[in-house]
């Protein structure tokens, strides 16, 4: 489609595709996309260097949504923002960067997405997968993190059948704009952590 043409809605997409992964991938099937929020967040440039997403969860370990930590001889209550969406409280929020996560190849994409999916908790509480070990968030090894996505991914690719729902990760984000209007997408603060002194 030329220039003039539609206008395509990131975000809209996204929570598409996002609802049918958590319909069809088993190992993803606890995720909630209606306790999601998915938004996107520019980059100064393209190309495939560096981060391509990120999670932030809405709540500590545990599911918590406050802790408390002594420093030195003063007590701090941390707590977690809470955000809602469509009246629904919100548990995680995902950022894709653009356009750097949309000039990976499609494949890529994918695996991103899964990347930022799979460190969601199995009990769905707002806090992060957890590892055993240092480094929690991706195990032992994040290459060994980012291969099992990529299994997962094959496999859903393999069984896919709705071509649709993948066709606004086809190409590059030059493409993209070359076959609509504008780009267009959810854009939404950090949410901060509050913290307190007890």
């Amino acid at each position: 489609m030329a220039p003039g043409g539609s206008v395509l809605n990131l975000t809209r997409e996204l929570e598409r595709l996002v609802a049918h992964v958590a319909a069809t991938v088993d190992e993803l099937s606890h995720v909630d996309p209606a306790r999601l929020l998915l938004c996107v967040s520019s980059t100064r440039s393209g190309g495939v260097g560096g981060m391509y997403a990120k999670i932030h969860p809405l709540r500590f370990a545990g599911g918590e949504k406050s802790v408390t930590r002594r420093r030195g001889r003063h007590t701090y209550v941390s707590t977690m923002p809470t955000v809602l969406h469509r009246e629904t409280e919100i548990l995680y929020v995902i950022y894709f960067l653009v356009p750097r996560f949309l000039d990976l190849p499609l494949r890529e994409k994918l695996i991103t997405i899964f990347h930022e999916l799979y460190h969601i908790s199995p009990a769905f509480d707002g806090d992060i997968r957890r590892f055993p070990g240092k480094n929690f968030a991706h195990g032992s090894s994040t290459r060994r993190y980012n291969a099992c996505m990529a299994k997962l991914v094959d496999g859903y690719l393999a069984g896919h059948g709705h071509p649709e729902l993948l066709a606004f990760l086809d190409g590059t984000a030059a493409d993209l704009r070359g076959r609509h209007r504008a780009l267009v997408g959810r854009r939404f603060r950090i949410p901060r952590i509050r913290t307190e002194r007890a």
